[in-house]
C-alpha cells in the first residue's frame, strides 16, 4: 500500500496520480486507488482544506502523487442579471452548499430539491458533468456555527485578525 501522510509542491512529473470526487478530496482519512490501481492510504493532517485538482502529495516512499478533481454530475446555474445570480448564491449558501463559483455562474453537486428551488428563483438550470472545486470558505475553519468555549472551533479567522496590525 502507497501511504501518504503530506502535501506537496507542485512538481512537474508526478509518479502517480489520484483522481477523487470532492467529497473524497475533503476527507484526511481515505483508502483509494491510483489511476493504475495501486492500493492508496491516505493520512493526512486533519482540518485542512480539501485537496484541489493538481495539488501534489508525497508519498513515505518518497513518490509525488497528482490529485485530479473527478467529474462529477454537477447543476450548473445561470441567471439573466447578476442581481438574479447573487440572489440565487444567498439561498444556496443560506443552506450551507457547497458551490463553485465562476464568472456568471454557480455549480453545485445534483439534487433535485435544489434545481427546483433554482428554478423557482428564475435561474437556469443545466445538468454537466464536470470536476468540482467549489469555494472552501473565506475564514477556512470549515462548517462551524457558535460553539462558543469549544476550544476546537475556537480558531481566529484567516482574513481578519481584529485588533491586529500589520
Amino acid at each position: 500500500m502507497l501511504v501518504i501522510r503530506q502535501r506537496t509542491a507542485t512538481h512537474p512529473h508526478p509518479d502517480a496520480e489520484l483522481e477523487l470526487s470532492y467529497d473524497a478530496r475533503s476527507k484526511s482519512r481515505l483508502r483509494c486507488f491510483t489511476t493504475k490501481g495501486e492500493d492508496v492510504g491516505l493520512f493526512l493532517e486533519r482540518g485542512q482544506p480539501p485537496l484541489r485538482d493538481g495539488e501534489c502529495l508525497q508519498a513515505e516512499d518518497g513518490r509525488i502523487v497528482i490529485v485530479r478533481a473527478r467529474s462529477e454530475k454537477l447543476l450548473h446555474v445561470t441567471c439573466v442579471s447578476a442581481f438574479e445570480l447573487t440572489r440565487a448564491a444567498y439561498h444556496l449558501g443560506n443552506r450551507h452548499v457547497a458551490l463553485q463559483v465562476g464568472d456568471g455562474w454557480l455549480r453545485l453537486l445534483d439534487d433535485y430539491v435544489l434545481k427546483d428551488m433554482l428554478l423557482q428563483l428564475g435561474a437556469t438550470v443545466e445538468h454537466i458533468e464536470a470536476p468540482f472545486q467549489p469555494e472552501h470558505g473565506a475564514y477556512g475553519g470549515g462548517h462551524h456555527h457558535s460553539h462558543a468555549g469549544e476550544a476546537e472551533f475556537s480558531y481566529a479567522p484567516r482574513l481578519h485578525q481584529f485588533g491586529v496590525r500589520t
